[in-house]
């Protein structure tokens, strides 16, 4: 089987364990579908063979920002947006924009969660309330419980800068690829943090159930070397597993795709 096109994120479901599929596309145009859980066990190559296209413009570039973007789109695009990174800078709730009022509407002014996720730590995160638990997923989390429900992203932001003062907000990504992992409960984490929660906020808690996410990895490594495309045009190796958005090879090599995204690839 052979495959080719510009790498996306890719995209998952839950079942027993995570099923993952890689889009790849013909630039802007969606092209392939490649079911890559088939792959586990067996060698497969990767070749890249120089040309990264803006996931926005489709316009040929040599480097990226953000996830795949030419640096015009990350400047501009919504999918750019600043309250992205920081939920607590979002204001489409009072009727201002940041950069695109419908896209914002649409994807800011919904429902929204605070999370708790191990990962490998336990750290705090923010999403949109349809995006669980596909943010879950592509962050490796073994476990993810949801520690607050509000009804636009900038209050969801401000529970999430409460919280970091006593828990991270990153994940660190080593430890999730070695699955090493905290040993401490995400109940009585949350018992804990909801005491830190400003009183204006406390009304957003809920005490939802935890959810297990299991992944497609035969063996997980002991250290983990990560591999970047544009410095090995053609990797050749044992699949040994899927985890968040890392192919897990022999060895303990790992590559993180969705930093790929733009990337045209051939996968045999």
């Amino acid at each position: 089987m052979s495959f080719s096109g510009n790498i996306r994120k890719m995209k998952s479901s839950l079942n027993d364990e995570v099923e993952y599929v890689l889009p790849l596309y013909n630039n802007l145009q969606k092209n392939h579908f490649v079911p890559m859980n088939q792959f586990i066990g067996t060698t497969i190559t990767i070749s890249f063979n120089g040309i990264i296209n803006c996931v926005e413009t489709g316009r040929r570039i040599n480097k990226t920002y953000g996830e795949g973007m030419c640096y015009d789109a990350w400047k501009n695009s919504p999918n750019a947006v600043e309250s992205i990174i920081r939920p607590e800078l979002s204001r489409i709730h009072e009727g201002i924009a940041l950069r695109n009022e419908k896209w914002e509407i649409e994807n800011h002014l919904q429902p929204h969660y605070v999370y708790l996720a191990k990962t490998g730590g336990i750290k705090v995160g923010v999403t949109r309330a349809t995006n669980l638990p596909y943010r879950w997923i592509d962050q490796g989390a073994v476990e993810g419980l949801v520690i607050a429900e509000t009804p636009y992203r900038q209050a969801a932001g401000l529970i999430e800068i409460a919280l970091k003062n006593y828990i991270s907000d990153k994940t660190n990504w080593r430890k999730m690829l070695t699955n090493d992992l905290i040993a401490d409960k995400l109940e009585d984490v949350r018992d804990e943090l909801i005491k830190k929660i400003p009183k204006d906020l406390k009304r957003f808690v809920v005490h939802n159930q935890k959810l297990n996410i299991n992944f497609p990895v035969k063996d997980y490594p002991l250290k983990v070397k990560s591999m970047k495309l544009d410095k090995i045009r053609v990797i050749e190796m044992k699949l040994m597993g899927i985890k968040g958005q890392y192919l897990i090879f022999e060895e303990g090599n790992v590559i993180n795709l969705r930093s790929h995204s733009g990337f045209h690839i051939e996968l045999n």
